[in-house]
């Protein structure tokens, strides 16, 4: 658990839009039971950038699945935007990300039957943009694929793919972003320019970002870094 000298110990409750109390998740049960969290405290202040911070296996990417509502806890609370994470079945879940949670995952969950911008843009439509195709194009010439968009995922690399999930995230502009090893398929120039486009998204509009990395340089760019082993929270601090 953070001490009580760490960043979100001065929060106002009112501005807190992640909040988690004593998180836990396992999988299997005894005695082949694998304890994933071990009671996370977490609160998140809206607009905040947040890197967490760790080695492989030591919890970040399960934590993020959970506070994004694409794993449920096994006990504790976790509170998004005023909604209680923890009591939600799947589908008031995805009810509640759309359009406002953005998230872009290692694992890129494109449609193969769709092109680039169709992947983007559909997701757009049946949230009732009316403006879909156009802003998809949009973000798609943002992440550097104006010229692949009637391409279909099989034709494009594994770092075009990720740069299409990247556009689909930050397509809905959505209030809460979660990004997991963002540039992890991506050469190093490319990688920054996508970090540089999170952040850019981040700070116009106010969007709360959440980083999960492995890679303290990449780590520091955020506002708070905090760092993960074995599914509890060891550190908590702004980044220098």
């Amino acid at each position: 658990m953070p001490s009580s000298a760490s960043p979100q110990a001065a929060a106002s409750p009112d501005s807190i839009v992640i909040e988690a109390r004593n998180l836990t998740l396992s999988l299997g049960r005894p005695p082949a039971r694998v304890d994933i969290l071990r009671g996370i405290d977490l609160a998140v202040t809206a607009g905040e950038s947040v890197a967490l911070l760790g080695p492989s296996g030591s919890g970040k990417s399960s934590l993020m699945a959970v506070l994004s509502g694409l794993e449920r806890p096994s006990g504790g609370s976790v509170q998004v935007a005023g909604l209680d994470f923890a009591q939600m079945d799947e589908d008031a879940l995805a009810v509640a990300r759309r359009g406002r949670i953005g998230i872009v995952l290692q694992a890129f969950h494109l449609l193969p039957t769709m092109t680039a911008l169709e992947n983007v843009a559909v997701p757009l439509e049946l949230a009732g943009e009316p403006d879909a195709f156009a802003r998809a194009e949009a973000e798609l010439k943002a992440v550097g694929l104006g010229h692949r968009t009637g391409h279909y995922p099989a034709q494009l690399s594994g770092g075009e793919q990720q740069r299409v999930a990247i556009a689909r995230a930050l397509a809905p502009r959505p209030a809460l972003l979660f990004a997991d090893e963002p540039t992890g398929n991506l050469d190093h120039a490319t990688g920054i320019a996508i970090m540089d486009l999170l952040f850019e998204r981040h700070r116009e509009a106010g969007a709360t970002l959440v980083v999960i990395t492995h890679d303290p340089s990449l780590a520091e760019r955020c506002e708070r870094v905090v760092s993960l082993e074995d599914g509890r929270i060891v550190s908590d601090r702004r980044a220098a």
